[in-house]
């Protein structure tokens, strides 16, 4: 039964090898792409609900039993973020069909897409430090591919910048991991924690802890964020919005399952993040509010809710993890709608900064509303998919006594709309400077995947009560990491 938690990410990876040998045929990469993301949808949904009726799943690969063979576990938390990543993937699938020309799809365009959704899927599934290692670097190999696709100078040079710190990361992570299994002789995530919690997180354990703070903060765009700008804002929109949606929250995912499951006995290290957080969320808005250029906005954007998102660790109470739960799938689902939308304003247009455009909503009036709701729904304004995890997160601030966090976490949904705002304003409202002989044609096919998006985020917002059930089990896995433990390796090695 376990055996179909690998389907997530072997089918990407299958089917993206099939489509290397299909280069010619653009109709069947399309149609094979978008059944793959939305077979591994519904196989993680599936998995979902099995892990809330009988508990976390584990599939050991080849019959090694934990901890000495490669595994993966499917908890709660793992599974919505798989389910939400495949199934956004889909929606940003039909927009590259619309919007991708063929020359570029024809340079394997889709099959690094599908290598991409496999190396997201399992970095979130993996049980060892290894093969989180081996996930990371499948996707960023396919990220390289797709933000250089084209070879338009921008591209190339922030691809340069991305490339150089990614290797970077990854030469810290192989640090880490080195230490890691020097000290305790195990890569099991789970055998770990039980090593730190029998030997005692001392001054070497708070190093390595240290180590991968940084790590995946680099790959999240905590603190160390100088790279995501211009790296999510130069490649295609379709290729954008997979970055924005995805690609940090892996890094996220990372520190939530490290410092919930491994490294929790020094308070300290969740100081730490708590004031990584807080700079990344005043920095992020300080960033949207500076720029003139959409992708700009939107890029610091994705920085603000990082910061966000991680006060959620920082307090570390299972109503925080609640509301991270919920806001992390608000933010891929309402990311890859922002960035949808943003191209698709400069595809309209021709045009970038916010300043040169004005009365957008008069000739495109689906594009302007469903801008406008993306803003509300970012900003956390109810009823819409931002409002639950925002006020989750809160109460745990409040629980706690972080108010420092409580204010500026929520000084910076201001900063979010503030953002949005300007361009919603300045892009969209007043005289149009678009005549009807220069309007270009809004295809049903761009349109489509924006309301599937924009769907989304209101069913999540007014439909939470049916999600809350997976929320609280995915929270009460990272609250209690002995249910994790038990789940790979038992009460024996406890």
């Amino acid at each position: 039964m376990n055996n179909i938690l690998v389907l997530p990410m072997i089918l990407p990876v299958l089917v993206g090898v099939i489509l290397v040998f299909l280069r010619p045929y653009i109709r069947v990469q399309r149609v094979l792409s978008v059944l793959t993301t939305m077979a591994s949808a519904a196989v993680a949904a599936y998995c979902l609900h099995h892990i809330h009726l009988n508990g976390i799943m584990r599939l050991d690969f080849g019959d090694w039993l934990p901890p000495h063979g490669i595994l993966f576990v499917g908890d709660s938390f793992a599974m919505l973020l798989v389910l939400v990543a495949c199934a956004v993937s889909s929606i940003i699938l039909l927009y590259a069909f619309a919007t991708t020309g063929i020359e570029t799809e024809t340079m394997f365009f889709y099959p690094f897409i599908l290598f991409l959704v496999a190396g997201v899927n399992g970095s979130f599934l993996t049980g060892d430090l290894f093969n989180l290692f081996v996930c990371f670097e499948v996707m960023l190999l396919a990220s390289y591919v797709l933000l250089t696709l084209g070879g338009r100078k921008t591209q190339l040079k922030e691809g340069i910048t991305y490339v150089l710190i990614n290797v970077l990361a990854s030469w810290f992570f192989l640090l880490g991991i080195a230490y890691i299994y020097g000290v305790l002789g195990t890569l099991n995530m789970a055998h770990i924690a039980v090593r730190v919690a029998e030997t005692g997180q001392g001054p070497l354990l708070t190093l390595i802890a240290i180590i991968f703070l940084i790590v995946f903060s680099l790959k999240a765009g905590l603190l160390l964020y100088f790279w995501l700008p211009g790296s999510y804002s130069a490649p295609p929109t379709a290729v954008a919005a997979l970055f924005g949606a995805l690609l940090t929250k892996v890094g996220i995912y990372a520190l939530y399952r490290m410092f919930t499951l491994i490294f929790i006995h020094d308070p300290v290290i969740y100081k730490i993040i708590g004031v990584l957080a807080i700079v990344t969320m005043v920095a992020g808005c300080l960033g949207a509010i500076a720029y003139s250029d959409i992708r700009q906005i939107v890029s610091y954007n994705v920085i603000i809710s990082v910061g966000f998102v991680l006060t959620g660790l920082a307090i570390a109470t299972n109503i925080a993890f609640q509301g991270a739960s919920y806001y992390l799938i608000h933010d891929m689902i309402s990311k890859a709608l922002l960035f949808l939308l943003a191209g698709t304003v400069v595809y309209l247009t021709g045009r970038s900064k916010f300043n040169e455009i004005s009365g957008l909503i008069r000739n495109y009036p689906l594009v302007g509303w469903l801008f406008f709701l993306t803003m509300l729904a970012i900003a956390g304004i109810p009823p819409f998919s931002g409002f639950i995890g925002k006020v989750y997160i809160g109460l745990g601030a409040i629980e706690t006594g972080s108010y420092v966090l409580l204010a500026v976490s929520f000084l910076s949904s201001i900063g979010v709309l503030y953002s949005l705002l300007r361009v919603f304003l300045n892009s969209f409202w007043g005289e149009t400077i678009i005549s009807e002989d220069d309007q270009k044609p809004f295809q049903k096919k761009i349109g489509l995947p924006l309301v599937l998006l924009a769907v989304l985020i209101v069913g999540l917002g007014i439909g939470a009560e049916l999600l809350s059930p997976y929320i609280q089990d995915a929270a009460d896995t990272l609250a209690d990491p002995k249910q994790y433990i038990r789940a790979v390796i038992g009460d024996d090695l406890e």
